[in-house]
């Protein structure tokens, strides 16, 4: 196996990318910004697991650049993990629409961007599998963060169609919802300890859903119980509280 990780300088990507080279001895093609980063993170990979792990730049948001990086992967991956995105505070957001527009941009427009021209390729070939990190604040709108949640949104939606798309062609298709987790984008964040887990608890919840072919995983789990309630509180009890 060949897999692809797209933001692989995330905690949870890095986990999870431990997990394939470990348990499916894939061969791991591991793409980000910060190549300084993410050479350190291919070599502990390598290390840790006896495979192979190439790092790569890849830059979301340029979209132009997007189908001249996947042309040059070479062999092609068998799956994608996307797990690239952005958080910033809610209140900051709602000052600055250039703030906001980032957020939008680098959760949903660069992900569609990228998956598109991957989808395209796994259609033609009937063969692959991707897994998309998206996130429960994608469920429903909230005051705390809505404009980071409606980017969510737009991806749980183009995962969900692409899973439509291509099902017939034999390509699985795997919405990650995760939680609360211990990482760079939450550690200055505000959290119910006892709904936080650590990137690799995470992981594992990721992989044997992706496993199971299960369409959708949440991560860990006892968050689908969680925004079971919460999507279908009624609105006039949902607007009076604070979440």
């Amino acid at each position: 196996m060949r897999l692809l990780v797209l933001g692989a300088n995330s905690d949870i990507a890095h986990a999870l990318a431990r997990l394939f080279a470990r348990r499916e001895r894939a061969e791991l093609v591991l793409a980000s910004r910060d190549m300084q980063r993410l050479e350190k993170r291919a070599r502990d990979v390598s290390v840790r697991t006896g495979v192979r792990a190439e790092a790569v730049f890849f830059d979301a948001c340029d979209f132009d650049s997007h189908e001249g990086f996947y042309a040059a992967i070479d062999p092609k991956p068998d799956g994608v993990v996307l797990a690239f995105g952005e958080f910033a505070d809610q209140a900051a957001a709602q000052k600055d629409f250039r703030l906001a527009h980032r957020i939008i941009e680098s959760n949903f427009t660069a992900a569609a961007g990228i998956l598109s021209v991957i989808a395209s390729d796994f259609e033609v070939r009937g063969h692959g599998f991707i897994v998309g990190i998206g996130s429960v604040a994608g469920l429903r709108g909230r005051q705390s963060n809505y404009i980071y949640g409606a980017a969510k949104a737009g991806l749980n939606v183009f995962l969900a169609g692409l899973r439509h798309r291509l099902f017939r062609r034999g390509v699985q298709v795997t919405t990650v919802l995760p939680g609360f987790v211990r990482t760079k984008m939450t550690e200055n964040l505000d959290l119910p300890q006892r709904l936080v887990v650590e990137p690799e608890a995470a992981a594992e919840a990721i992989y044997r859903g992706w496993k199971k072919k299960r369409p959708v995983v949440y991560a860990p789990g006892f968050w689908r119980w969680i925004m079971l309630i919460i999507r279908f509180m009624p609105e006039a009890v949902f607007n009076r509280t604070r979440l």
